[in-house]
C-alpha cells in the first residue's frame, strides 16, 4: 500500500490532519511518511470496522437496561420521579449527570422510545452503579440479560457490565473524535464488546461473528 501515495499526497494528508496529529502515527512509524500514512489509512479501517460491533454492543447495553427499568418503575419510567431521584450524583454535581440528562431529554421528548434514543452512552453505565443492585438488577438482570456468565454473581455481574461498558464508551469516543486507537490492545477491546452482545442474546453474538470484520483487520496491520 505504500507505494501508492505520492509524497504530495502525504503532504496534503498532514494538511488535512495536522501536523501533530499525522505525528503520532510517525512516531509510531519510526519516521517513514509512506509507513505513517500506511497506519493512518489501516487506524480508519479498523475504527470503521468496530462501530458495526458498537452499534449492536450500544442497541444490547440500553434495550437491555429499559427493559429492566420498565418492570420496575413502568413505561414511563422517564417521567417517574421516584426512578430519577435513584440516579447517582457524580464528582459532586460537576461533569456529566445522569439525572439531568435524563431530565432534560424528558422535558422536551414527547415518548419514553424518544428519550431512550437521545440519552447519552455514559447515562446507560450508570444505571449498572451498586446502587440499583437490589432495586432493579438482584431481580432483572438475569432476564434482561439471559447470556450473562453464570459463574458469577449478579452483583459481579452487573459490576462486570459497569467497567465493560466504560472501557467500550472510551473506545467509541475515540473513534468518533476520529483519534489513533492501534496503540489499544483492540483485540480485547472486541471481545469485551462481543460479551456483551452475548449477554444480551447468544445467538446475536454468533451471527456477529459471521459479519464483523474486526478479526480480519486486525490480521492486517502495517
Amino acid at each position: 500500500m505504500a507505494n501508492t501515495f505520492t509524497a504530495q499526497q502525504i503532504l496534503d494528508l498532514e494538511a488535512v490532519l495536522s501536523p501533530p496529529r499525522f505525528g503520532t502515527y510517525l512516531r509510531e512509524m519510526g519516521g517513514d511518511r509512506h509507513k505513517a500514512m500506511e497506519l493512518y489509512c489501516w487506524n480508519t479501517d479498523v475504527s470503521a470496522a468496530f462501530y458495526v460491533m458498537l452499534q449492536f454492543c450500544e442497541l444490547s447495553i440500553r434495550n437491555g437496561a429499559v427493559e429492566a427499568i420498565e418492570t420496575v418503575f413502568g413505561a414511563n419510567w422517564h417521567l417517574n420521579r421516584g426512578f430519577v431521584y435513584t440516579l447517582p450524583v457524580l464528582r459532586g454535581g460537576r461533569g456529566y449527570q445522569p439525572r439531568g440528562d435524563l431530565q432534560t431529554c424528558a422535558s422536551r421528548l414527547p415518548t419514553a422510545g424518544k428519550v431512550v434514543a437521545e440519552l447519552k452512552f455514559a447515562f446507560w453505565q450508570h444505571l449498572f452503579v451498586r446502587g440499583q443492585q437490589a432495586r432493579i438488577w438482584d431481580s432483572h438482570f438475569a432476564t434482561a440479560f439471559p447470556g450473562y456468565d453464570k459463574s458469577l454473581t449478579l452483583a459481579q455481574a452487573r459490576a462486570q457490565m459497569f467497567d465493560h461498558i466504560e472501557k467500550i464508551r472510551k473506545l467509541r469516543n475515540r473513534i468518533a473524535h476520529h483519534e489513533p486507537i492501534f496503540a489499544r490492545n483492540l483485540a480485547e477491546d472486541r471481545d469485551r464488546i462481543r460479551q456483551v452482545i452475548e449477554w444480551r442474546r447468544p445467538g446475536t453474538a454468533q451471527w456477529l461473528d459471521s459479519i464483523e470484520q474486526v478479526t480480519t483487520t486486525l490480521a492486517s496491520r502495517p
